[in-house]
C-alpha cells in the first residue's frame, strides 16, 4: 500500500508505482485531498489497474481503511509530510490514509519530505523517534535541491532507498514463513482461596507484542498466555493458563517441537501449599501461609529443548547481566534477554529496554524503545543467531 500526501515530491511516486508493477507488486494508493492537487487520481489508477483511494467514504462498503491494510503485506508513506508524521505519532486519524495507518498490523516505512526547516524543527524530529520507537522504519530524506529554491536536508529520499526499505520490510513478513513459533506470556496466579492469589506485575505486553511480530512475519505462532486484560494478536493460536503448573503443563504439550521457543512468561517461583475451598475470613490473627516451589517451567523446556532455539528472559533488580548469565547456563538456554524491573520498570505497555545475551560472551543492546520495536528488534537479533 502507498501513502501519498500532499507535497511537490509527489509527482515522483508515480515513477515508484511504474518501477513497482513492473516487479510484479500489486499497489493499493490511498491520497490525502491535498496529494490530489499536486498530481491526480488518475494517473496511479492507470498504472496499477486499481481504484485510488482518498476518502473514508470511497467504496465505503469494502470499509476501506480496514480492507486496504489488511490485504497489503507492507506500506510505505511517501512522501509523508510535517502534518501526517504528527498525526501519525499522536494517534490522530481524521482521513482515510491515517485511518488506515492506525488499523495496520503490518510493517511501515516513512518517508519524509518538506522544506529543511520544517524537517529539522524539534516537534518533527521528536514525532519521527516516536514512530521509530513504535516500529516504524524512517527513509531518511536526502539532501539537495527543495522546491523553495533553497537547499538543504528534506528532499524526499532516492527511489533505490524507498525500494531498498520496502524489500526489507517484505523480508520480515517472510522470514519465520514455515517455521513454528512458541511464545509464553503473562503471569501465573497462585490462589490460597477462592479470591485471593499470590501473582506479580507482569501484563504480557512483550509476549503478546512478540507474538503479533512474529505472526507478521509468517510464523505460525501458539502463545500460551496468563491472565491479563490485555488482548492477544488475531493470527495466532492462544493457549491460557493460570498457575505454574498449568503453564507446565501446556508447554509440555505443546512446545517442544516449535522451532523458536520464547518464555517471556513471569512465572511464581512458589505457590501456597494448601488451597481452601471457601474464603478465608479475616480475623485478629497473623495468616500464616506456607509457600511451596512451582515446576521450573524453563529448566524443563531446557532439559528437553531437542531442536528448539530456547530463549529465556530474567527480570532482574541487582547485578542483572551475571545474574541472566548464570540463568542461561544452568537452564540450557540458547539466548537470554534481560532487562531492569526496579520499581515495576518495565511491566505494562510502556518503554522497556532489553539487552540479549548468548554463548559465552555474546552481547546485544536492544535499546529503549516502546515494545512493538523490541519485539521487532529481538525477532531480527534472534534470526540472525538461528542461522550462524
Amino acid at each position: 500500500m502507498l501513502g501519498v500526501c500532499g507535497g511537490i515530491a509527489a509527482y515522483k511516486m508515480a515513477a515508484l508505482t511504474s518501477t513497482l508493477v513492473q516487479r510484479g507488486a500489486t499497489v493499493d494508493v490511498i491520497m490525502t485531498d491535498e496529494a490530489t492537487k499536486f498530481v491526480g487520481p488518475l494517473t496511479f489508477s492507470s498504472l496499477t489497474a486499481r481504484p485510488v483511494y482518498s476518502s473514508l467514504w470511497d467504496a465505503p462498503e469494502r470499509i476501506p481503511h480496514i480492507r486496504l491494510v489488511r490485504e497489503a503485506q507492507a506500506v510505505l508513506v511517501a512522501p509523508a509530510t510535517a502534518n501526517v508524521i504528527a498525526k501519525l505519532a499522536h494517534g490522530i486519524a481524521d482521513d482515510l490514509l491515517t485511518t488506515a495507518l492506525l488499523a495496520a498490523r503490518i510493517p511501515i516505512a516513512i518517508a519524509p519530505a518538506m522544506n529543511s526547516a520544517m524537517f529539522e524543527h524539534p516537534a518533527t524530529l521528536a514525532n519521527l523517534a516516536t514512530l521509530t520507537g513504535r516500529g516504524y522504519e524512517i527513509v531518511d530524506p536526502d539532501e539537495g535541491f527543495l522546491a523553495e529554491r533553497e537547499r538543504g536536508v528534506g528532499r524526499l529520499a532516492p527511489e533505490e532507498w524507498l525500494l531498498e526499505a520496502l524489500a526489507r520490510m517484505l523480508a520480515r513478513t517472510q522470514s519465520l514463513r514455515g517455521k513454528r513459533i512458541a511464545i509464553t506470556a503473562g503471569p501465573t496466579r497462585e490462589a490460597f482461596d477462592p479470591i485471593r492469589f499470590v501473582s506479580n506485575a507482569s501484563t504480557g505486553a512483550t509476549g503478546i507484542e512478540l507474538a503479533r511480530e512474529a505472526a507478521a512475519r509468517g510464523g505460525d505462532v501458539t502463545l500460551l498466555l496468563g491472565p491479563t486484560a490485555l488482548q492477544p494478536p488475531p493470527g495466532v493460536r492462544v493457549i491460557g493458563f493460570t498457575t505454574a503448573q498449568e503453564l507446565y503443563d501446556a508447554a509440555m504439550r505443546e512446545v517442544l517441537d516449535a522451532d523458536l521457543t520464547i518464555a517471556t512468561a513471569a512465572v511464581a517461583d512458589w505457590r501456597p501449599s494448601t488451597r481452601s475451598e471457601s474464603k478465608l475470613k479475616k480475623t485478629d490473627e497473623d495468616l500464616d501461609v506456607r509457600m511451596v516451589r512451582n515446576p521450573d517451567v524453563l529448566a524443563a523446556l531446557g532439559e528437553r529443548k531437542g531442536k528448539t532455539f530456547l530463549v529465556g528472559f530474567a527480570a532482574e533488580t541487582d547485578d542483572h547481566e551475571a545474574n541472566a548469565r548464570e540463568k542461561l547456563r544452568r537452564k540450557h538456554l540458547d539466548a537470554i534477554v534481560v532487562n531492569d524491573v526496579r520499581g515495576e520498570r518495565g511491566f505494562g505497555a510502556g518503554p522497556n529496554h532489553l539487552t540479549l545475551l548468548y554463548g559465552e560472551r555474546g552481547r546485544r543492546d536492544l535499546g529503549t524503545a516502546e515494545k512493538r520495536a523490541l519485539a521487532a528488534r529481538l525477532l531480527d537479533a534472534l534470526e540472525e543467531l538461528m542461522c550462524s
